[in-house]
């Protein structure tokens, strides 16, 4: 097989930028927080995990029962990026400026990443089962953190808010 120099070269800067130094505090420090913790809930969190539980279920009403699954490209795409959302939500919660504690508040929103990595996972596989599991799974991790840092946010009924 016969390479150019280009190729070469282009290998050559690939991994150039492969040994590149980690980002410094000056670039961490550039970033700009738009949104408090509630306008984030408010703006991307809650619609995109709202668009994510609606996307698998089951409803069952005087007019009998409805399977709830995306049925064409365009809603597998738009659950995939609601659980992508998801997942960059908790990498957002993190940023200096916005992190609460750097303990449980961290683990947490770790937690939302994991979980919004696996919810991905779930839609890109188009499995409705496996997008309803995450479903709950999205809805344990997003209740224990309001447990904690939004106790208004839980129903009267839970138990945690006595």
């Amino acid at each position: 097989m016969k390479t150019s120099r280009w190729t070469h070269a282009a290998v050559s800067l690939v991994l150039a930028g492969c040994t590149a130094e980690p980002a410094t505090d000056d670039v961490a420090s550039s970033f700009i927080i738009v949104a408090d913790m509630q306008q984030l809930m408010a703006a991307v969190v809650e619609p995109s995990a709202d668009v994510y539980w609606d996307a698998a279920g089951v409803i069952i009403d005087e007019e009998g029962v409805h399977e709830l699954a995306p049925t064409s490209d365009e809603e597998w795409e738009a659950v995939r990026n609601a659980a992508m959302m998801i997942a960059e939500s908790g990498n957002l919660m993190m940023m200096e400026g916005r992190a609460l504690d750097q303990g449980a508040w961290i683990a947490m929103s770790q937690a939302m990443v994991q979980v919004g990595i696996r919810a991905v996972e779930a839609a890109e596989a188009r499995d409705v089962d496996a997008v309803f599991d995450m479903g709950a799974e999205v809805y344990y991790v997003c209740t224990n953190c309001h447990a904690t840092y939004a106790i208004e946010t839980l129903p009267p009924n839970d138990a945690r808010t006595n």
